[in-house]
């Protein structure tokens, strides 16, 4: 039996990438998942490997974290259909669409929007429920870029708010039994990074964005480690802050970064 045999974990922007990630070590660990997020064909594709890979049971719900009506429905079909949440997991995010000073305001408001204002949003929908059954683990994905800052001035402070609003819920919710913990990603090989790689290079074309050059490159020359980060290696840190091993930790922000940031 996993460390998670019987909880129901609900997993933001978890079709792809870190939040697929972090869904599957969740599911290896035995919870039932939900994944909530907008692109439902990749998130109903997702559900079905973790099911038949895991035997577990996962349902995919269609979300915009930036909708409190869309949430809203979500969380009470996902209550309705798998019996409870026992874990939330906020990882839905986005980039800018430009970078440095070719940031717009609809960029300032995007980030906002989703990688902070969504995790607050979630969490409302999802705490009543986590303080009626007597506690709950949340686990918000900020990012190693809220620590550094760097050329993406709106992402860097959406996640650095990430970092901030995981401390203030914890303190809020921690009488409630509730413990909230963030998880501070460094860089990864994902749809994200090919995002902001077709960003620099101002051409978002296949050649251009599946090149790791840079990437590489940004490895090399700022982690320790020398090698880069895997959604599997968020996934099995969510397991950790998700399962009584961590029922003491609570208010943390953990940086997984080969070591690009030491606290």
């Amino acid at each position: 039996m996993g460390r998670l045999s019987g909880k129901v974990a609900l997993v933001t922007g978890a079709a792809r990438g870190i939040g697929k990630g972090i869904a599957t070590e969740l599911a290896r660990e035995g919870a039932n998942i939900v994944i909530c997020d907008l692109l439902i064909d990749e998130a109903a594709r997702t559900a079905g490997e973790l099911q038949d890979e895991h035997e577990v049971t996962v349902l995919a719900l269609e979300m915009d974290v930036t909708s409190e009506d869309s949430i809203a429905s979500r969380v009470a079909e996902a209550i309705s259909q798998m019996g409870k949440i026992d874990i939330l997991v906020n990882n839905a995010g986005v980039p800018p669409d430009n970078f440095g000073a070719d940031e717009t305001e609809e960029d300032w408001d995007r980030c906002y929007e989703v990688n902070l204002k969504g995790i607050w949003k979630v969490t409302s929908a999802v705490a009543p429920h986590f303080k009626e059954q007597g506690g709950g683990k949340i686990v918000n994905i900020a990012s190693i870029a809220g620590r550094l800052g760097g050329g993406m001035a709106s992402y860097s402070a959406s996640k650095a708010g990430a970092i901030s609003i995981t401390q203030s819920q914890a303190a809020e919710l921690g009488r409630f039994n509730i413990n909230v913990n963030a998880i501070c990603p460094g860089l990864l090989w994902t749809d994200l990074w090919r995002q902001i790689e077709g960003m620099f290079a101002g051409d978002h074309t296949e050649e251009v964005v599946d090149r790791r050059e840079r990437f590489e490159a940004v490895i090399a020359a700022n982690m320790p480690l020398a090698r880069e980060q895997t959604p599997s290696d968020i996934g099995k840190a969510a397991v950790f802050f998700a399962s009584d091993d961590a029922m003491n930790i609570t208010g943390q922000s953990l940086n997984v970064d080969g070591g690009m940031r030491m606290n």
